[in-house]
């Protein structure tokens, strides 16, 4: 298994910060509550492209493990890939409660490109790109690990006041959701950025589709509406 410990495509200050979540990340009531209750509507949205059972899938970005594991409970073999060691073992962690199976490895998205171009049917990547120096290369990469028709999914924040006001001021400063400083408002991506990023890359776009979420019921769907958190589908065109 290869290591990836001072890669470039990414900023050493948000693997500390989500470093600090790992104790609590599996934790429905702790600071990562609300990926708990977007993971089932991130999960249907990949479910519903693409047959898991018995795909093979590489989550990029994996955290402490939500998605990683839903998607080998839906019968697809998973890779599941992070540069946060605490995450990393926190996930590792957790199969021995779930019994589920993950090859969990801290490892750049890049550096698996190199060593296993073209593996996978599937990619997800959740919540990743706006916390990257260089989203456009993360994505090159995934390109390049993906099999000629395999797909990716993306989500990720729209860069508008809306998404500033409810992401950043709401849920990290008034409901305190997320711990401050998880998200800047630079960072966040645009639809038609991400479509650019996507084309220029070598992927055909599929589609999008807004990810919504009421903290106060904890319901989250999927739906119109790009203003805020979205879904975005692409499949490797070549």
């Amino acid at each position: 298994m290869s290591t990836t410990t001072s890669p470039v495509n990414v900023d050493p200050g948000e693997i500390a910060r989500f470093d600090r979540l790992a104790q609590r990340w599996w934790d429905p009531e702790g600071p990562s509550k609300p990926l708990h209750d977007l993971n089932p509507v991130r999960l249907a949205f990949v479910a519903e492209r693409i047959a898991l059972k018995g795909a093979k899938v590489l989550d990029v970005g994996c955290g402490g493990g939500l998605l990683s594991e839903a998607l080998a409970g839906e019968g697809a073999t998973v890779m599941a890939i992070d540069l946060s060691s605490e995450l990393i073992e926190t996930a590792k962690l957790h199969l021995l409660e779930s019994g589920r199976t993950v090859d969990y490895r801290q490892v750049s998205v890049e550096s698996l490109a190199e060593e296993q171009p073209g593996s996978f049917d599937a990619i997800t990547c959740m919540e990743l790109l706006e916390h990257v120096p260089d989203p456009a290369a993360l994505l090159a990469a995934c390109h390049r690990l993906l099999k000629p028709g395999g797909q990716l999914f993306v989500s990720t924040l729209n860069r508008t006041p809306k998404a500033f006001a409810l992401a950043i001021v709401g849920a990290e400063y008034v409901m305190r959701l997320l711990p401050r400083g998880t998200h800047r408002y630079a960072q966040f991506i645009r639809p038609s950025e991400l479509a650019r990023w996507l084309r220029g890359t070598g992927f055909a776009l599929g589609d999008a589709t807004g990810l919504h979420y009421e903290p106060f019921s904890r319901r989250a769907w999927s739906g119109p509406g790009l203003d805020v958190n979205y879904l975005m589908s692409a499949t490797r065109a070549d």
